[in-house]
Parts: structure tokens; C-alpha cells; sequence
């Protein structure tokens, strides 16, 4: 059979536009009724963009690890360069999705609102002004990764290679947005850690510095978790909620605490499940495979047969 014969038999066997119209229609009726109402009576209101918020990460990591990812001049003053050089474009694009996040929950009318956007304005100078403190965080978690694994041999494996640095640097930026009230933006930052990593962290999440999350893969710390210093997760561990507090129309409550409080110096195996507002307290272990639904003294031990006992009722949602 020729090419000509192959490219004919193709194109008479493809779909004509006129045979798709009924597909088209139904698609865009199917998106339309996604929108929210604000939108839909501003169909041309920008929305944040997965894509764009990709790239200001990209340029986020650059200056928070400006020798690693944002220049090949390690002095001092080639540093400081390179942070410069990308710190205002990156925060002025930053500014951008975040208002974009906050006119889509946006309360103050239709258009786009003179509020929405010096809000976004303040929320990108005040986060700004917290690189510092964030950086310092990022520092005691790659160190805690290397102190804690025999496999690293440097802090710049770590840095370059290991999926928990790459999650908790995108959750402690999008922590600092879901503290500041920040619409959907904290999400889709957390969602694109998950992606790259397999690792899920809802940017409620509350995480102490050290924090080390070895493997990585599987992992889920749900919205309103509370970890303390020096903790270590170990991969497909799950801090959840046990069951949802429901209203009158049988809809979740949202913001109730409902996840693990893990105190400080606790290491956590891999596979367990932590389900419910628990307190694991300071210095336990948990081990590999446990299901846990009832909290435990400072310095526990708790392993798969001495948990083999506990009620599996209820055991529901992240």
C-alpha cells in the first residue's frame, strides 16, 4: 500500500466538522455549567494558570536556591545577581495569578475589581518580605535530609534529587498563600508537587522546620495535619481525617480540625494510616503498615501487631 493510499484511507475515515457540530455543542455545554456564576457573567475574566504558576515556581526555587538552580557564579555577589535578577519579575508575575486567584471567589461585584487586585498586591509584598524566614526553613529540611539518610552524600543531592525538598519547598510557598486567604492559587501549587512527586500536601497543613520525607511516594498529610520539629515520613504514609462533621443539607463543614497532630521528633514508617484529630506525641515511632485511630503518649512504640486490635469503623477521607 502507498503513503497517497494510507493519507486517502485516513482522511475519508476521519470525523468532517459538520459531523462533530452535536459533539462540540455538547462540550461546550458541559463546560459552561463548570463555571461558577461570577465567571459566567464575566466569561472573559482571566483565570490562574496552571501553566504560568509552573514557570513562577520554576523561577522560585531559582531564588530561593539561587547556587543549585539560578547561576553557575557561586561567589556571593553572583548569588546576590542572580536573585535580583529574577526576584521582580517573578514576584510581579506571581502577583498576576494571585489576583486572578482572588477574582474568582471575588465578593466586591462583577468586573475587574480595584480591591481583588491591591489585595494581591499586598499579599505578594508581605511574602516577599517572608523569603528570608522561608529560606531558613528550607534549610533545616535539607538538612534534615541529610542527616537522616544514610544514602545522601552530599546536601546537594538532596537539594537537586530528593522528591521531599522539592514537595515542602512548593508547600512552605503555598502555605504562606493559604494563610494570607489566597483563592485556589495554594492549591494548584500544592497539585503540581503531587504531580511531579506523588507527594500530597494540602497547603493548610502546618509544618514545623526539619521536616524530612524520605521516598516520598504515596504520601498524603491532609488540610488541618499540625507537625512538629525533626519529623520524618517515610513513603505512602497518610495523615487523614477520619470521618467529616456534615450540616443540615448532609454537605462536609469545611475547616474543622480533623487531621493528625504529630509533636516533634516523631518518625512515622512506611504505609501507616493516622486517621482523625490524634496527637502523636513527641518522640514516638510508628511503624510500617499501622492503622491508627487513637493517639499515644510521648515516647510510643506502636507496631503493626500491637495495633492489630484497634476499631477500623469510620476509617474515612483524607
Amino acid at each position: 500500500m502507498t503513503a497517497l493510499k494510507v493519507i486517502s484511507d485516513r482522511a475519508e475515515s476521519t470525523p468532517r466538522a459538520g459531523e462533530l457540530a452535536h459533539v462540540i455543542d455538547a462540550l461546550t455545554d458541559a463546560n459552561v455549567d463548570l463555571l461558577s456564576e461570577r465567571v459566567r457573567r464575566n466569561p472573559r475574566q482571566a483565570l490562574p494558570s496552571r501553566d504560568a504558576l509552573e514557570r513562577v515556581l520554576v523561577d522560585l526555587r531559582a531564588v530561593l536556591f539561587p547556587a543549585h538552580f539560578g547561576t553557575t557564579d557561586r561567589t556571593p555577589e553572583g548569588i546576590r545577581h542572580a536573585i535580583a535578577l529574577r526576584l521582580e519579575d517573578t514576584m510581579a508575575r506571581l502577583q498576576d495569578q494571585v489576583r486572578r486567584g482572588l477574582l474568582s471567589a471575588c465578593t466586591h461585584g462583577d468586573g475587574d475589581c480595584v480591591v481583588c487586585g491591591r489585595r494581591a498586591a499586598e499579599v505578594v509584598r508581605e511574602l516577599a518580605r517572608r523569603l528570608p524566614a522561608i529560606r531558613a526553613l528550607l534549610g533545616s529540611d535539607v538538612r534534615a535530609a541529610y542527616e537522616g539518610d544514610p544514602a545522601a552524600t552530599s546536601m546537594d543531592e538532596a537539594i537537586f534529587c530528593y522528591p521531599g525538598i522539592a514537595a515542602i519547598t512548593h508547600h512552605r510557598l503555598a502555605h504562606q498563600l493559604y494563610e494570607f486567604g489566597v483563592p485556589l492559587i495554594p492549591r494548584i501549587i500544592a497539585e503540581l508537587a503531587h504531580a511531579a512527586t506523588g507527594i500530597d500536601i494540602h497547603p493548610g497543613a502546618n509544618i514545623a522546620g526539619s521536616f524530612f520525607i524520605d521516598h516520598g511516594t504515596g504520601v498524603v498529610v491532609g488540610e488541618t495535619s499540625v507537625i512538629g520539629q525533626r519529623v520524618r515520613l517515610y513513603q505512602g504514609v497518610t495523615l487523614g481525617a477520619r470521618s467529616f462533621p456534615v450540616d443540615e443539607s448532609g454537605r462536609p463543614i469545611k475547616g474543622r480540625p480533623r487531621h493528625p497532630i504529630v509533636e516533634d521528633d516523631v518518625t512515622i514508617y512506611a504505609g501507616a494510616t493516622i486517621l482523625g484529630r490524634i496527637t502523636i506525641g513527641r518522640g514516638s515511632s510508628i511503624g510500617g503498615n499501622v492503622w491508627l485511630t487513637r493517639g499515644v503518649p510521648p515516647g510510643s512504640y506502636v507496631s503493626q501487631a500491637q495495633s492489630r486490635d484497634d476499631l477500623f469503623d469510620g476509617g474515612l477521607g483524607i
